[in-house]
């Protein structure tokens, strides 16, 4: 691998794994302080199982956001998220079912930065963590004990 290339990749993946992570645990946690306010939003954009789905979405949001963040079974949280982010979105952003007068442009501009940030989770979940992470340590670990 070309020097320039590997010396971008550890902190790229790195920061790209905080920030990712980060995305899904900081609002995890304020969907608990703001619990009721969720509850009447998800039931607005008509969202079934509001009782089961909120407490499940949270417990996702911030348990898959730390492990990213961690690097911990990076491949199959960052999967997880990703499928997590299209069904938010198909949710709680449907531009394309908004009401007239609805705002068609913030919640088409929502959708379409949840695919992107799908894609970066998608591309998280093929790539893996990188060398400064949980899963690098154990395959090493791993390795050393064969």
């Amino acid at each position: 691998m070309h020097k320039i290339t590997k010396l971008l990749e550890l902190p790229s993946l790195l920061l790209g794994r905080f920030l990712l992570g980060a995305y899904f645990t900081i609002p995890g946690v304020q969907k608990i302080t703001q619990y009721e306010f969720m509850m009447q939003y998800m039931s607005k954009h008509g969202v079934p199982f509001i009782d089961v789905l909120l407490p499940v979405t949270i417990i996702l949001e911030i348990l898959l956001g730390l492990v990213v963040i961690f690097g911990f079974k990076t491949k199959l949280s960052a999967f997880l998220l990703a499928g997590i982010t299209l069904l938010i979105s198909m949710y709680m952003h449907n531009f394309w079912d908004l009401p007239d007068g609805a705002d068609v442009v913030h919640e088409t501009q929502n959708f379409f930065k949840n695919m992107a940030i799908m894609a970066g989770l998608l591309v998280l979940s093929a790539r893996g963590a990188g060398e400064f992470s949980i899963d690098n340590w154990r395959s090493q670990r791993k390795r050393n004990l064969a």
